[in-house]
């Protein structure tokens, strides 16, 4: 039994620093792209200013119009207050939309917050990658992600919840965890978000209802006295 539990220990330790790398690179590819489009906007003014003074009107709309779509998908989509939060986000929110994923967020994290980055980066990247999943399910139409973030009792705690939308009808839990749908060798995402919850002292609920999935964590903000 007890080498059983090493064995499953290195195999969460293993994830949890893959999912690191993957998410270190989707937040770097997006600074990136952010970085390529400033070092290009003089060639954009100047472009502008050149269809602007030969009156060439319709070429500069259409010119704008362009701008604006290669923007959107670069620009920050999420602004909480929180650098840390913003990474993790905006990555796994501009993945999701262009996964045709109807995404709403509302995120107020006004403060630095005392959970470990890498603790949060396992925690909101988990949750995001299992939602997007669950979504490519469905028709586009029917897609969507619901994100909400906010301190709670005066800063003290950080609340989480994110709903998506899913294929499955309402599921049963196994020794209070709903089991994974990705069959064997899966889920260790859901146990890095337990074991962690657990390890500081916060509070998750699951709740899976027909077409919906909801995760609740309320974790304390004083997440590096624990450690």
């Amino acid at each position: 039994m007890f080498i059983l539990s090493k064995l499953i220990d290195k195999r969460i330790a293993a994830y949890q620093a893959h999912l690191t790398h993957v998410h270190y690179a989707e937040v770097e590819n997006m600074y990136n792209q952010m970085r390529i489009y400033a070092h290009d906007f003089n060639n954009h003014i100047q472009t502008l200013r050149l269809l602007a003074k030969g009156g060439h009107i319709e070429d500069v709309v259409s010119y704008l119009d362009g701008l604006d779509d290669s923007l959107a998908h670069i620009t920050p989509i999420l602004r909480t207050g929180n650098r840390m939060c913003d990474a993790v986000l905006n990555s796994k929110i501009s993945l999701a939309r262009s996964s045709e994923i109807n995404v709403a967020a509302e995120c107020y994290i006004p403060m630095e917050i005392n959970i470990p980055a890498l603790d949060l980066c396992i925690i909101l990247g988990n949750l995001m990658d299992n939602a997007i999943e669950a979504n490519l399910a469905l028709a586009p139409a029917g897609r969507f992600i619901r994100i909400f973030m906010e301190p709670k009792s005066q800063s003290s705690q950080i609340y989480i919840s994110i709903t998506n939308a899913t294929a499955l009808s309402k599921q049963k839990k196994a020794q209070g965890r709903y089991k994974t749908t990705k069959g064997k060798g899966h889920g260790f995402g859901l146990i890095s978000i337990d074991n962690i919850i657990g390890r500081y002292g916060g509070f998750l609920s699951r709740n899976s209802e027909d077409g919906a999935y909801v995760t609740e964590i309320l974790l304390p903000n004083t997440c590096i006295d624990y450690l």
